[in-house]
């Protein structure tokens, strides 16, 4: 019921939006919703579960284009200067809108040219390792680390990516040490690399990594949230685990270039 919900408010809102921006009724063309990611991350499967929907209360065409590349920039920035007609959306979140705009010099800026949709989910993430790292848990990790300074790997989506912020921020709590590995396309392909075991770690959106934890192909060691998961109440949030002020909620959300102003229905 609340992802109905979800998708008719977005719906409705984008709807309204093409028709009294344009000032004419909307017309029968493709929408895209640019993803910054590869496809099979977290940003891209909630994309992917909302759009589908979407298609039907729209009643036209709207196409997943999946541009990879530096953290997420690659593709936002493709955004912030497509023209402005109302059929561009992109699926952006705390990483591509916040924490790129801190890190890096860019050629948009992450506040004027955007405008907000819909925020469509909040995310938190999985503390995740491969089935050959020695640990049952999270304590047994954290000593496991700590044994192994600098030897044990973790994959993240790129520098200054909610993954890599949320694993420094891990290191300065334990006290551990291990290295970082960037994927400039994503978290789908070191998803693919932990479970090959090519890297020893990741902290992962729930949306991506449960499933994996689930089949057995990687375990999860820990949740950074303040409760338990409704979907996994057997995974022991970080906060409990000896590590206060440690949630790290990640969520993606759709916007569209700002120059395309809105206008007032009563107008």
């Amino acid at each position: 019921m609340r992802k109905r919900n979800l998708v008719a408010a977005i719906s409705s809102l984008y709807s309204q939006g093409l028709a009294l921006l344009q000032g004419r009724s909307i017309r029968r063309v493709r929408s895209r919703l640019w993803v910054p990611f590869a496809a099979g991350g977290p940003t891209d499967t909630v994309a992917r579960i909302v759009t589908e929907p979407m298609r039907a209360s729209l009643g036209q065409a709207v196409t997943i284009e999946n541009i990879t590349g530096a953290a997420g920039t690659v593709g936002t920035g493709r955004v912030a200067h497509a023209a402005p007609d109302g059929y561009t959306l992109v699926a952006g979140y705390w990483g591509t809108h916040v924490l790129n705009g801190a890190l890096y010099t860019l050629k948009y800026d992450v506040l004027r040219d955007f405008e907000p949709i819909a925020l469509l989910a909040s995310n938190p993430q999985l503390i995740v390792a491969k089935n050959a790292v020695p640990a049952n848990d999270l304590n047994e990790l954290i000593a496991w680390l700590k044994a192994n300074p600098n030897k044990a790997s973790q994959g993240t989506a790129g520098m200054g990516s909610p993954a890599h912020v949320s694993g420094a921020f891990f290191q300065s709590l334990t006290g551990t040490r291990f290295q970082f590995v960037p994927y400039s396309r994503g978290a789908a392909p070191a998803m693919q690399d932990l479970i090959a075991g090519q890297i020893d770690l990741m902290f992962d959106q729930v949306s991506n990594s449960l499933p994996h934890v689930r089949s057995g192909y990687d375990q999860s060691l820990s949740v950074t949230a303040k409760t338990r998961l409704a979907s996994a109440p057997e995974i022991r949030p970080l906060m409990r685990r000896g590590c206060p002020d440690s949630t790290s909620p990640s969520g993606p959300a759709y916007g569209h270039p700002k120059a395309l102003r809105r206008t007032s229905s009563r107008s």
